[in-house]
């Protein structure tokens, strides 16, 4: 009853078609997203078939012996719609590891996506990873998030910050050019990491014509100084924080605590469910970066986990 086939180019529409009216996906899912930066990884993502219905999609990538959930993306788990049970999910994994094992794999890495990001209840999966895969925890990455209906008062630092930024006569605004931004961000990332963003300028142009109303800069500037700005991904409820940089005069004023307090007020007006912050861990294990993930609560964000497993087949 279930055919797993490879995706291919010439898919790409009935792809598309599932992820719009999935239960769990993001913009991210998209082709015109995920094929953006093709050249750098061996695409494997499966498409999977109940009879002659697309039942779900797996975004993912091979890398030798090993399937993974799709690098390029943040999160990557099953894209499932409505019609989804969690019986034939168990099923459906067993009909997975059955396949990979005859594709020649021998190791999966799986990244679940995080409950904020769904539309409608989504874990099936996690049932059938312990279950049919006897999964492990390969890492737990912290995200900080804000309930935007119940956010938490900012704490008294933040509080501080969005004073003096009023006081020095800082505003938000949205903008269009990403170039004076990007600047700053890649000079920040340099100078305190010797690293670049994930991004280069030319591929978040690109996606961002794609995707115009999900990828959106909005930054904080004094007269006609910036001094700091925050790039978000907002998909169905949720906004998240892809890039965040502010250059010294925008740190010595807390032009970003005025910045977000401007689009936490912003987007629970418009109805938004959660504000991501994205992650804190560091870059070299799990462990948390204590003093970003400080700064992320002081806007009142608390934590989800960004699971990802691994299981040998």
């Amino acid at each position: 009853m279930i055919e797993i086939v490879r995706y291919t180019p010439d898919r790409a529409a009935e792809w598309d078609a599932f992820v719009g009216q999935s239960k769990n996906a993001t913009f991210l899912f998209y082709r015109g997203y995920m094929d953006y930066h093709s050249d750098r990884f061996t695409d494997y993502s499966l498409m999977v078939y109940k009879g002659s219905v697309l039942y779900a999609l797996l975004p993912g990538n091979a890398e030798g012996e090993t399937w993974w959930s799709h690098h390029g993306l943040t999160y990557g788990g099953l894209v499932m719609n409505g019609r989804c049970r969690a019986a034939m999910v168990r099923e459906l994994f067993q009909e997975l590891n059955s396949y990979l094992r005859m594709q020649g794999f021998k190791h999966v890495v799986y990244k679940h996506i995080p409950w904020h990001y769904c539309q409608y209840p989504a874990e099936e999966d996690l049932f059938a990873l312990t279950n049919v895969c006897h999964a492990d925890i390969r890492s737990r990455d912290v995200a900080s998030v804000v309930m935007l209906s119940h956010a938490p008062a900012f704490s008294t630092l933040r509080r501080r910050g969005v004073k003096k930024a009023v006081s020095a006569g800082v505003q938000m605004r949205e903008a269009k050019d990403f170039a004076p931004f990007w600047h700053l961000l890649e000079d920040n990332l340099w100078n305190r990491f010797h690293n670049k963003p994930v991004h280069t300028l030319a591929e978040i142009q690109l996606l961002q014509s794609r995707f115009p109303h999900h990828i959106r800069l909005f930054v904080a500037v004094c007269g006609e100084r910036l001094l700091g700005g925050t790039l978000l991904y907002i998909s169905g409820q949720t906004v998240k924080t892809q890039y965040i940089s502010a250059n010294e005069e925008g740190k010595r004023v807390g032009a970003l605590d005025y910045l977000f307090e401007q689009l936490l007020q912003q987007y629970a007006a418009e109805g938004m469910l959660y504000f991501d912050f994205g992650t804190s861990n560091l870059a070299d294990n799990d462990d948390l970066n204590d003093s970003l993930i400080f700064q992320k609560e002081g806007f009142g964000a608390r934590a989800v986990c960004y699971d990802t497993y691994e299981w040998t087949l």
